[in-house]
C-alpha cells in the first residue's frame, strides 16, 4: 500500500464528532471512542445524546454496537458507561454467528471483561453446547473463561446465601 493510499484511509477514518458521520466501516465516533477505550469521549457523546446501541452500518461491520467494541478491547469503565446509557448487553451482530459484546470479550481474552459482563447480566446458557449461544465454543475458545467466571460467580453467590440464611437463623 502506498503512503497516499494509506494517507487517504486516515481521512476517511477520521470523521466529526457530530452524530450522523460515519467513517468508511459505518463507525460513528461513539464506535471509535469505545474501540479505543476513551471514556471521557465516551460519556461526552453519551450526554450529547447519542444512542449506545447504535448499529455500525457498513458492509464489514455486520451491525457491531459500541458495547462490543469496548469488550473487545477490555474497556470494562467504557463499558460500564455505555450500560448504564441503556447499551443492551446481548446486543448480537448480524450473521449466522450473531456475536454478542461476551464474545468478542472471550475472543479476545479479555477476563476482567468477561466477568463484568457475566456479573452484568449477560447470556449465558448452563451448558456450552447450547446452540443458542452461537458461535460454538471451536469457533470462540475464550468462552471457556466465561464458563469458569459463571461458575466462580455461583459458587460465590451460593456460599453468600447459606451465610445470609445461616445467619438470619442465629
Amino acid at each position: 500500500m502506498t503512503q497516499q493510499q494509506e494517507g487517504s484511509i486516515r481521512r476517511r477514518r477520521q470523521l466529526d464528532r457530530s452524530e450522523g458521520d460515519t467513517d468508511d466501516r459505518g463507525w460513528t465516533s461513539l464506535h471509535i471512542c469505545a474501540r479505543k477505550g476513551d471514556l471521557k469521549e465516551v460519556k461526552r457523546l453519551l450526554k450529547e445524546g447519542m444512542d449506545a446501541n447504535v448499529a455500525a452500518c457498513g458492509p464489514k461491520s455486520h451491525g457491531i454496537t459500541p458495547l462490543h467494541l469496548a469488550a473487545k478491547g477490555g474497556h470494562v469503565k467504557v463499558m460500564d458507561s455505555l450500560l448504564e446509557c441503556g447499551a443492551d448487553i446481548d446486543a448480537r451482530t448480524k450473521g449466522a454467528c450473531g456475536w454478542t459484546p461476551l464474545h468478542n470479550a472471550a475472543k479476545e481474552r479479555k477476563r476482567k471483561a468477561i466477568r463484568f459482563l457475566i456479573e452484568n447480566g449477560a447470556f449465558l446458557p448452563d451448558d456450552i453446547n447450547d446452540t443458542r449461544f452461537n458461535p460454538p465454543l471451536h469457533y470462540c475458545p475464550g468462552l471457556e473463561w466465561a464458563y469458569e467466571e459463571m461458575k466462580h460467580l455461583q459458587q460465590c453467590n451460593s456460599s453468600s446465601s447459606e451465610t445470609t440464611s445461616y445467619s438470619s437463623e442465629s
